[in-house]
């Protein structure tokens, strides 16, 4: 499919509706009310068209921005075209998730995303923690720098309730990420998730709410069968 097929895709796809439920959670223009089950119809034919995904993202439409993190293969993304994509990321799920989704995937994304967490751009800043907790849920533990991870805990306690709403919301993920795939380090989250308390954050004419972390862990790592590794973090 060409750049323009699939945004005509999304197109018929959209709803006034379901656009004013987007925005309503931070969505914007230009959108066209498509939702994601719609987007993952449209992913099934792109496949893994990496070029189109890049292209897709450029396009700044709400929806084909969405569509290109779930193409997108992020390790084949170079760091000047993350960087390109997480300063551009202006829609909460854009920055928290598309952008996170595939610079968890690349390398670098750790060193990126220790980067982005020290912005004061609130979109950039959740980008970073959402990309850390992206990666404790798919890197074995091997292969995490725990005492980087123990720093940054104790950074969120300091922290969490003087950020920037956003990030408050990213922060409190990445202690739930943390507690829940990180085995070493469930004890330490679970902690800092009893002295950090309930986040407040301003979630607009919505009905989202934010998970107390404690809670949140304690029933992920009490899951029949446990805890394994995620594959991807896209959905």
């Amino acid at each position: 499919m060409t750049l323009q097929e699939v945004l005509d895709a999304i197109k018929t796809y959209g709803s006034v509706s379901t656009k004013n439920t987007m925005m309503r959670h931070g969505c914007q223009e230009p959108i066209y009310g498509a939702k994601v089950g719609d987007l993952k119809l449209i992913q099934k034919k792109i496949k893994n068209d990496q070029a189109l995904a890049l292209s897709l993202y450029d396009s700044g439409v709400y929806e084909a921005m969405y569509l290109a993190g779930l193409v997108a293969d992020g390790s084949m993304m170079t760091e000047k075209q993350l960087e390109q994509w997480v300063q551009h990321a202006k829609s909460p799920a854009i920055s928290e998730y598309t952008v996170a989704w595939v610079a968890a995937e690349h390398p670098q994304g750790w060193k990126l995303a220790l980067k982005w967490i020290d912005s004061s751009d609130e979109m950039i800043a959740c980008s970073g923690w959402n990309t850390l907790s992206g990666i404790v849920s798919m890197r074995p533990d091997a292969e995490l720098d725990i005492p980087k991870l123990q720093q940054l805990l104790k950074r969120v306690q300091a922290e969490i309730h003087t950020a920037q709403n956003r990030v408050r919301y990213s922060m409190n993920g990445f202690v739930i990420g943390v507690g829940t795939y990180v085995d070493v380090l469930t004890k330490e989250a679970m902690a800092v998730a009893k002295k950090v308390g309930v986040v407040s954050v301003n979630m607009g004419d919505t009905a989202c709410k934010v998970p107390l972390a404690e809670d949140y862990i304690n029933a992920a790592r009490n899951r029949p069968g446990g805890v394994k590794k995620k594959k991807t973090t896209k959905c």
